[in-house]
């Protein structure tokens, strides 16, 4: 028995509600916990709640159990709701009564019936309630709630009014919370500790002092905001609550809240506008102007910002600032920029030297922000004016593209050269360079829409990018790309696959240099697509086994021979796979085909599903030529019968060390079948004891028997395996028990029980499973595996098919007598080294006369008398030597020690 058990068996029950004085306001609700521990019986325990008002007349209030507990007094209060009971766990219960009132101040006592053995420990607890009038007056520092409209940036405060009349100790938690529709924030809070905690968003203003709370007078609690933002409309509430300290915690009594301001703030007018399209000639100047409209006065600085972006998205990524002008009016901008301002309300953008890459779309965002507090600085408003559209105007350069193929593959692996040209490009461009990207469309022979994927694309620097299609092949040398000349660039396909036949178009970008010596593309120019493609024939691989030798019985050397011819396939090289398929008639698993042996393309031999560990050496799959295989197995046995197969992979080289699987092809059957009338065996298992008492002996006797031709007992071995399934029906997974294979080897399994376990061959087709000491755990289904091994008349050993016997349950239960004959030899000794104990503490001492007549009397060696009988003391209780006795008791009580605990 644990400690915990322990203490709990001498502590009894115990019923505990909360220790010292509930204090209560009139209107609010009461809940007192009660909870019982340390209790004997069912989980779920029942309580009963009494009142009293003095303490020593208890009223029934309500109960778990019993419907008509509760007294008349209560029962319109229990019907209402008002009080009732709520189970919070097995051992435990709040009684809760709504809007208390005067008349339930008192003492309330929580008691448990018992489901004990024996009455031990209390069976109730009382607690004391005092109810207290409301005394907490809360108000808005005016009525009805005024409505403030404000800007962003104007200041505004709150008050609100909260006083307690209490006659105990309390103290008041004040918290500003603010509305805007269902959603609530707390924005400022005052502890009954007198600490302030802000709401989550407030934190940065309060440490910064534009949110702050103070106390004006005795009972005026005032929210002050130095600059409103938009996120403080809404209706704003004082909540008050009143705490008193319970039992060294601080208790909340009760809460008000008051509905103080609604707060509107108007939202500032903000309007940037620049020109809509703009055209500028190359190497002028462009001016744009960014005009700012508002309705702030002088209270704001503005902040612009000009960006620009090749989309009319400026959201988009790619955008970036050109100039910025702070709100300390200091200006942020690039030599070739100028940002300026006229007044407080224009800003003028200047881009010196246009070019090309100057085109795009411009934006002008202006940021109005106010002071703060403590130097901090608030962003009051914010604009992105439209899009102004600026073109510059320029010649581009004119040339032409023309696409021809030098070399056009004839079939597969044949290489593929095409040569992009550039012609008729004008004298004088001197500042332009031309780039390449190649594309690739495959072909279609329906309407449907084929996107082009890109091969390669060369950047205004020269860099040379792959696509996803072209990358690996261009990294294996597959794919080259090159510029021979000025004009002329060149794309190769090393070997070309039949993936790769489709249309091929190049694509010649001009690149112009800028004033900076960066170069921007000006112009792409689209050639013809050339269409690269070859009749394609369909793979032929033919394969046809043949058996050179007959095959007769078991025994002898199976021999197959598969030959391989092949068209339309360049280069092939073969891989070979021996597969056999299992007869119809094989109710293991029928139709299976396993994989035997495999050699590769490059003459790599593999055992696949070969498992025959007696046999390893004894399957040979070899190469006698280019195009035929010959496959042996040695010492055939009756289970290899069925049909025998080669699979045949022809492989095309690619890529020099690589290979291409070109096509697959299966041969015809060859049987190996045994037309034997050798004997069937079956199992069968049998038990004298299917139900036995736990540790009594368990025996199964696995019988074979033999039907059709007679065998010699030497002719024939087994491999015998036992195997349980513990429980009623064969839902579970066999377990293995032991096993005994055709030489003798017995292996038996590993077990978390005492049982032991041991198998032996009692005759030539018996076996005998013996369970030693058995267990609860040894019950269930058990069933013999039996692989029957037959000496063929050329001295080799056949393995026929496994069986499997009809499984017979076996059912362990307890002897009851033994399980009630130790306690009672244990009591039965016990009682007798008491009563010895008992004669022996209870034995007079011999007194002076009986010791002189026990001197007096003679006595032999042997104890006795001249007489011939052995001293007595008066009584008739024997003179017995103490220190034997002892000794003797001594005996016994270790011996019933030591018997004890191993029959317990």
């Amino acid at each position: 028995m644990s400690c915990l058990k322990m203490q709990a068996l001498c502590r009894g029950r115990v019923v505990r509600v909360p220790t010292g004085t509930l204090v209560r306001v009139v209107g609010t609700e009461l809940v007192i916990p009660c909870n019982v521990s340390d209790y004997d019986g069912p989980s779920e325990q029942n309580f009963d709640w009494s009142f009293s008002s003095l303490g020593s007349s208890f009223v029934e209030l309500a109960s778990t159990w019993e419907v008509g507990f509760p007294a008349q007094l209560y029962q319109e209060r229990l019907q209402r709701g008002e009080i009732l009971l709520r189970r919070t766990a097995n051992d435990a219960v709040e009684l809760h009564i709504k809007n208390v009132q005067p008349s339930d101040q008192g003492h309330y006592k929580c008691s448990t019936p018992s489901t004990d053995a024996t009455v031990q420990g209390n069976y109730e607890d009382t607690v004391q309630v005092k109810v207290l009038a409301d005394s907490l007056h809360v108000g808005p520092s005016a009525r009805p709630p005024p409505s403030l409209s404000l800007r962003e940036g104007e200041p505004f405060e709150l008050r609100c009014t909260a006083a307690s009349a209490s006659p105990l100790h309390t103290h008041l938690a004040l918290l500003w919370e603010l509305h805007r529709g269902p959603a609530r924030r707390n924005v400022l809070a005052l502890t009954h500790e007198g600490r302030f905690h802000p709401g989550l968003g407030y934190e940065q203003r309060y440490h910064s002092g534009d949110v702050r709370l103070d106390t004006v007078g005795s009972d005026a609690y005032r929210l002050s905001v130095s600059r409103a933002l938009s996120a403080d409309q809404g209706s704003y509430r004082c909540i008050v609550s009143e705490w008193i300290a319970e039992q060294g915690n601080w208790q909340e009594i009760q809460e008000k809240a008051v509905e103080v301001a609604t707060v509107v703030i108007q939202p500032t007018v903000l309007r940037a506008a620049v020109p809509k399209n703009v055209s500028v000639a190359e190497g002028k100047e462009l001016d744009l102007t960014c005009n700012i409209t508002t309705d702030r006065a002088d209270d704001v600085w503005p902040e612009v910002t000009w960006s620009f972006s090749r989309t009319p998205d400026s959201t988009l990524p790619g955008s970036r600032v050109l100039a910025r002008l702070d709100r300390d009016s200091l200006v942020h901008s690039s030599p070739h920029i100028a940002l300026s301002h006229v007044d407080a309300r224009s800003y003028h953008l200047l881009v010196r030297d246009v070019s090309k890459e100057n085109s795009g779309y411009y934006f002008c965002h202006v940021s109005l922000w106010a002071p703060g507090h403590n130097r901090s600085w608030h962003k009051v408003a914010e604009a992105m004016s439209s899009p102004a559209g600026v073109g510059v105007t320029w010649l581009e350069p004119d040339y032409q593209v023309y696409l021809n193929a030098s070399k056009v593959p004839g079939f597969a692996d044949d290489p593929t050269e095409l040569a992009c040209r550039v012609v008729d490009t004008k004298s004088g461009e001197a500042n332009v360079r031309f780039t390449v990207s190649w594309y690739y469309r495959m072909n279609r022979r329906s309407d449907d829409v084929v996107t082009s994927e890109l091969l390669a694309v060369m950047d205004g620097d020269w860099t040379l990018k792959y696509g996803d299609r072209s990358k690996q092949r261009a990294q294996d040398g597959d794919f080259i790309f090159s510029k021979e000349h000025t004009d002329t660039f060149n794309f190769r396909i090393q070997r070309t696959t039949e993936e790769d036949r489709g249309n091929y178009y190049c694509v010649v970008s001009a690149w112009t240099k800028q004033r900076n010596n960066s170069w921007v593309k000006s112009k792409d120019v689209f050639s013809k697509p050339i269409n690269i493609f070859w009749a394609l024939e369909d793979s032929v691989l033919v394969v046809k086994a043949r058996q050179p030798k007959p095959f007769f019985a078991a025994g002898n050397t199976f021999e197959m021979t598969c030959k391989v011819s092949s068209k339309n396939i360049k280069s092939p090289r073969y891989s070979v796979l021996i597969t056999a398929e299992k007869p119809v008639g094989d109710l293991s698993s029928p139709n299976e085909t396993k994989y035997i042996i495999s050699l590769d393309q490059d003459s790599v031999v593999k055992l696949e599903n070969w498992t025959d560990a007696s046999r390893v050496d004894g399957v040979v799959l070899e190469k006698v030529q280019e195009d035929e295989f010959r496959y042996r197995m040695y010492q055939t046995q009756v289970s290899d019968a069925g049909l025998y197969r080669c699979m045949v992979t022809a492989w095309s080289p690619v890529r020099g060390s690589l290979w291409r699987e070109a096509a697959t092809s299966l041969s015809n059957p060859i049987e190996i079948d045994f037309q034997t009338s050798g004997p069937i065996f079956n199992a069968s298992v049998h038990s004298d004891t299917p139900s036995v008492i736990r540790g009594d002996l368990i025996k199964l006797f696995c019988i074979i028997t033999v039907e059709g031709a007679a065998l010699d007992p030497d002719d024939m071995a087994f491999d015998v395996s036992w195997f349980a399934v513990h429980s009623f029906g064969l839902d579970k997974a066999p377990v293995l028990l032991s096993s005994l294979d055709r030489k003798g080897i017995v292996t038996t399994s590993r077990r978390d029980w005492k049982s032991d376990l041991s198998l032996e061959r009692v005759s030539v087709l018996e076996f005998l499973l013996q369970v030693h000491g058995s267990e609860d755990q040894d019950f269930g289904n058990y069933y013999c595996s039996v692989t029957p091994w037959v000496k063929s008349p050329t001295g080799s050993w056949q393995k026929e098919t496994e069986i499997h016997s009809k499984p017979v349950f076996i059912t362990v239960k307890m002897d009851v007598l033994n399980a009630f004959k130790y306690p009672l030899l244990i009591g039965v000794g016990l009682s007798t080294v008491i009563g010895l104990l008992s004669c022996l503490i209870g034995a007079p001492p011999p007194t002076p006369a009986t010791s002189a007549l026990l001197e007096e009397v003679p006595t032999s060696s042997t104890g006795v008398n001249e007489r011939g009988t052995q001293p007595r003391l008066t009584g008739g209780i024997a003179l017995l030597n103490k220190k034997e006795l002892y000794k003797s008791l001594s005996f016994v009580f270790s011996l019933i020690i030591k018997i004890a605990p191993e029959r317990a």
